[in-house]
């Protein structure tokens, strides 16, 4: 612990863009050792005590013995990692686990989407829910047949409870589509002291099949080969999502209608070399993207900012060398600090804390009205 924290300073006190508009607070890994070699495909959360992160770790991607893990973080730092799901199946089989992601309702519990199958073509969406800021975890649940749940990157919470994920198939090609969770009854299930639903209330609702729908593929794999949407919000009707492709390239969608109806994926000016994705919205209403800057490999984990979602300025390297930088998530947390989480070469797991300050100079070209 005593190497992180020495590193962090050296970091924060030197990394940052030529302007200072993005620079490094700290760095560390969620954890210093653990029961598996092998973690991949983070998520991270702000919850009422603190951040929580998860991933899948085991012997390696795809071994059956590949669960899902999680650690908390308060102010003395990040708790051991503890195994919160597997594959486990009632005939005695295990499948291995894949890509975490969490969400917290605000009026609910902590919610933990992931997959289980023995590959990304064959997987099913799975959910289970916390009731004390994911130190304990309900029986997981599996999702309606033909919903998969958010596939990597975070869904988008609307203010009436309704959640709108970005989710991909496999099994015909890489295709995206999206798929929405309408707003629970809020008069369903029992409550805790503080007027809060429980996990098995949620859990019974986002399991049910009247609760969900999903629009075709946005595009065919033959044009676009594409997966794991994140999801910008411009305006209350005007959305857009970034998708991992096997072109090169990131390709976007667009929708002006609050997500019912998409445009056909086209490409971005920004490269991709088949790796992962992540996207925030910052206070003031520029967009941060986390990814590799490159359509070769995953040596390089970079930001970069827009005010458009179109224009974005030059890569802020997080994170360069020998290995795999790769798969990040990010969120915004109340203090308008960015937090950040990333494979580290298939070892750990990063966590670095990013400030974007408010000067406009390299976020891209304004929006209008902006």
């Amino acid at each position: 612990m005593k190497m992180l924290a020495i590193t962090a300073a050296i970091v924060s006190a030197g990394l940052t863009t030529p302007d200072n508009t993005i620079s490094v607070i700290s760095r560390e890994f969620t954890y210093s050792s653990a029961p598996f070699p092998s973690a991949h495909a983070s998520t991270i959360v702000e919850t009422d005590e603190g951040l929580v992160a998860a991933w899948f770790g085991g012997t390696a991607e795809k071994h059956p013995d590949v669960a899902i893990w999680s650690a908390r973080r308060d102010g003395a730092g990040w708790s051991p990692p503890m195994e919160i799901a597997k594959g486990v199946q009632p005939d005695g089989r295990q499948f291995p686990t894949w890509n975490p992601v969490l969400i917290q309702f605000p009026s609910g519990p902590l919610v933990l989407f992931y997959k289980v199958g023995p590959s990304p073509s064959k997987w099913w969406g799975m959910v289970t829910a916390s009731d004390d800021h994911g130190r304990t975890w309900a029986t997981p649940a599996r999702l309606p047949n033909g919903i998969l749940g958010p596939i990597r990157a975070k869904p988008v919470l609307f203010d009436d409870g309704t959640l709108l994920a970005g989710s991909s198939t496999e099994d015909h090609g890489w295709q995206v589509h999206m798929e929405r969770l309408r707003a629970r009854d809020k008069n369903q299930g029992t409550k805790d002291q503080e007027g809060r639903a429980g996990a098995r209330a949620w859990m019974a609702w986002i399991t049910s099949p009247a609760a969900w729908t999903r629009t075709e593929a946005l595009s065919a794999p033959d044009r676009f080969a594409a997966i794991q949407p994140t999801i910008l919000v411009h305006s209350a009707t005007t959305f857009q999502i970034l998708c991992r492709t096997e072109q090169g390239v990131i390709a976007e969608s667009w929708s002006s209608d609050g997500g019912g109806t998409w445009s056909p994926l086209k490409a971005t000016a920004l490269p991709n070399p088949s790796a992962g994705i992540d996207a925030v919205s910052l206070p003031g209403g520029r967009f941060l993207l986390a990814y590799n800057p490159s359509s070769a490999n995953r040596h390089t984990l970079a930001v970069s900012l827009s005010a458009d979602g179109v224009s974005w300025s030059q890569p802020f390297v997080v994170e360069e060398g020998p290995g795999e930088y790769s798969y990040p998530a990010m969120i915004v947390t109340r203090d308008g600090l960015v937090h950040l989480t990333y494979t580290w070469r298939r070892e750990r797991i990063r966590h670095v804390t990013l400030r974007v300050s408010a000067n406009p100079s390299a976020a891209g070209t304004p929006r209008p009205g902006g």
